[in-house]
């Protein structure tokens, strides 16, 4: 019988070999770490929904094991206790959002494509302090805000403590990261389009919210996003600003719930979970549209 010849694996197959090996074992090294981070994220939220099915003192005796009897009396007590405000408190905050939002964007809209397309003498210069708002630390005007607050406006209260008085820092502030970034997305857009639709006769106002604004639109849903999140968790304006319990929002809401000497953690992580289901559930519907309009930004930009 003819002996079986013997398989020999050349050098460049050897190192083709190794190679695929090699990215195997780093694909796998990372997939695992990529699901150990996830896994960081993901508890503390699952931890805090059982936890908040628990009573205080099951809570105290085993902060980490589950409920043995589950009970919504957190969730109850949190949302019939009229001392706590807090429906009151997400319906001021959703109020204060979507306005400001909805004024963030309309206005970083316009402001963006004039700074992008009208050359004028003070363009970089109104450009250069728009961005001199994404560099000063809100924190160190917190003191001047109040003063101006307090001395202009209606009565002795002046702008402080009215419905709309966190609409107006809250604009002002998201403005200029609006700007920028619909500047720089506006320049990507081919100029060629305005001027066939010029040609075709149509005004500067209708090429501007019929052609341009569409294409727009995933940064503007990205910047609406952003200023979702941080209009919706302000604290440091609505603290110093909004002294009016009727007009509170759930960040000052949220301070209720820790005592001078104890914490009912468990009715603390409902009323979390309660305020911020709203901002979970709008990341999960949009995310893939804040994705697009960080890409498109960045690309155009």
């Amino acid at each position: 019988m003819a002996k079986a010849k013997k398989f020999k694996m050349t050098k460049v197959e050897k190192n083709d070999l190794g190679t695929k090996i090699k990215k195997g074992v780093l694909g796998t090294f990372l997939n695992v770490m990529l699901w150990i981070f996830s896994l960081t994220c993901i508890f503390p939220l699952v931890w805090m929904f059982y936890s908040s099915l628990k009573e205080k003192r099951v809570f105290n005796a085993d902060i980490i094991g589950l409920p043995k009897e589950p009970t919504f009396a957190n969730y109850v007590r949190i949302l019939t206790n009229p001392d706590y405000k807090l429906p009151e408190s997400m319906w001021n905050s959703l109020y204060v959002t979507t306005l400001s939002v909805l004024l963030i964007v309309f206005f970083g809209f316009i402001v963006g494509y004039v700074l992008s397309r009208v050359k004028f003498k003070l363009n970089r210069v109104l450009y250069l302090m728009f961005l001199m708002g994404m560099l000063i630390p809100v924190h160190s005007l917190l003191v001047p805000i109040y003063i101006v607050f307090k001395n202009v406006g209606f009565g002795d209260k002046g702008l402080v403590s009215q419905w709309f008085t966190l609409i107006i820092p809250y604009v002002a502030f998201g403005l200029p990261m609006a700007i920028f970034l619909v500047e720089g997305f506006v320049k990507g857009i081919p100029n060629a389009l305005e001027e066939a639709a010029a040609i075709d006769g149509s005004s500067f106002t209708r090429t501007l919210f019929s052609i341009i604004m569409p294409i727009c639109r995933p940064i503007m849903v990205t910047v609406g996003i952003i200023n979702v999140f941080s209009c919706w968790n302000e604290f440091s304006f609505a603290l110093i600003l909004q002294q009016a319990p009727k007009y509170q929002t759930v960040p000052l809401a949220m301070t209720q719930f820790t005592g001078q000497f104890a914490s009912d953690y468990p009715k603390i992580m409902s009323a979390m979970l309660l305020t911020m289901s709203p901002i979970v559930v709008l990341y999960f519907c949009f995310s893939k549209k804040i994705i697009e309009g960080m890409v498109a930004g960045a690309v155009k930009g």
